[in-house]
């Protein structure tokens, strides 16, 4: 089989930069030092009743910061999530809640309009958006906050840890970081102001708000399903360098509580993930013969080289997924071992996204996804 060498090898190899790539991995810690200008801290919420209130619990015991406002928007939320940020308002001067009652205007999607809200309320020199279902330790913000200023970067983008309960997230959560840390020139890309080596999570985001602003902020990328990499990517244009950073220590995130919240979560936005049809086929194309293809052979095959060759290959991509989850708080074994089975779910994920995006049928909190408006 004269396609199973090179399957191999291209699994051998990325798993040999995962290992390099983590020795570049950045994690923020504090310095212990305060941080003496404005931080705000933004965080959009919609039907959120059951996260939200431990959600600002965690960002009101922040420690490091001398100055900080803490500003949620209410986003037409039907459940009982006004009625908890207006206790929580009333008890404590340094929370504010603003109310959107309108549905986004024509081109915007629900969450980017709801952070330029946000932004527009704003009065920090520093802009931390975070999601409402995101926990933070107390030196989370202090510690990206000190790293954006010592390096002079225009934004910090931490992946929080990825809680998973369930088989599927078990599966498909563990992507998230694995991703990019298996395959993103770590070292490059923070210096590089190429908008293709951008990886970021919308869930804790740490702007420049001078960087923010120039780079046209929320409003510039507010029809793009995968916001927080189009953000990136737009700091980048406009010519910030940014970091993206392991932040399995400073915040945690339960995406997906149940399997089919996961399925519609990741289907409101794989079909985007890859920039055309034909990105998404030679993505998953090889997804599917660096992943696949050695399991495979190594359970079917008759030859022994064979076998021998895709086991390789299998274990090599169950060292890469070991990797990364070992140092971003996933679980290493046994989970890992099921990496094909994580990989061919994720392009049933993707498949599915791109069938309801041509029927129309995606859709989020009640809204629908349906195109990514060009910038502007």
């Amino acid at each position: 089989m004269v396609v199973l060498p090179l399957a191999s090898a291209l699994s051998i190899a990325v798993t040999a930069h995962t290992a390099f790539n983590l020795t570049k991995l950045r994690a923020p810690s504090w310095s212990g030092e305060l941080i003496s200008e404005k931080v705000s801290v933004l965080i959009p919420a919609r039907n959120e009743e059951g996260h939200i209130a431990l959600t600002i619990e965690s960002v009101r015991n922040q420690i490091g910061l001398s100055d900080y406002e803490i500003i949620i928007l209410d986003d037409q939320s039907s459940d009982s999530t006004a009625t908890i940020l207006g206790d929580i308002s009333s008890h404590d001067p340094q929370v504010t809640v603003v109310t959107n009652v309108v549905n986004p205007p024509d081109g915007w999607l629900g969450k980017p309009h709801a952070c330029h809200l946000l932004s527009q309320a704003a009065t920090g020199s520093v802009l931390v958006f975070v999601d409402a279902d995101v926990i933070l330790e107390p030196t989370a913000i202090a510690a990206c906050v000190d790293l954006l200023r010592n390096k002079n970067f225009g934004l910090v983008a931490p992946y929080p840890q990825q809680l998973a309960g369930t088989s599927i997230e078990r599966l498909v959560q563990p992507l998230v970081t694995w991703s990019w840390v298996a395959t993103m020139p770590l070292g490059i890309a923070e210096t590089s102001l190429r908008p293709s080596l951008s990886a970021a999570n919308g869930q804790f985001l740490i702007f420049d708000s001078l960087a923010y602003s120039t780079s046209g902020g929320h409003a510039r990328v507010k029809g793009e399903v995968l916001e927080d990499i189009a953000l990136m990517r737009s700091l980048k244009l406009s010519g910030y360098q940014c970091a993206t950073v392991n932040g399995s220590e400073l915040a945690h995130c339960r995406m997906y509580e149940e399997p089919d919240s996961l399925v519609n979560g990741y289907t409101k936005s794989l079909w985007n993930a890859f920039g055309s049809p034909v990105g998404s086929v030679a993505v998953n194309s090889l997804l599917a013969f660096t992943y696949l293809l050695p399991p495979l052979v190594a359970a079917t095959s008759p030859k022994k080289s064979h076998r021998v060759l895709g086991t390789l290959g299998y274990l090599s991509g169950v060292a890469s997924r070991a990797m990364v989850a070992a140092n971003t708080g996933s679980r290493p074994l046994p989970d890992s071992f099921a990496h094909p089975v994580s990989i061919a779910t994720f392009i049933g994920l993707n498949a599915m996204s791109w069938s309801r995006h041509v029927r129309g049928k995606n859709s989020w909190k009640g809204r629908a996804v349906t195109t990514s408006a060009p910038h502007e």
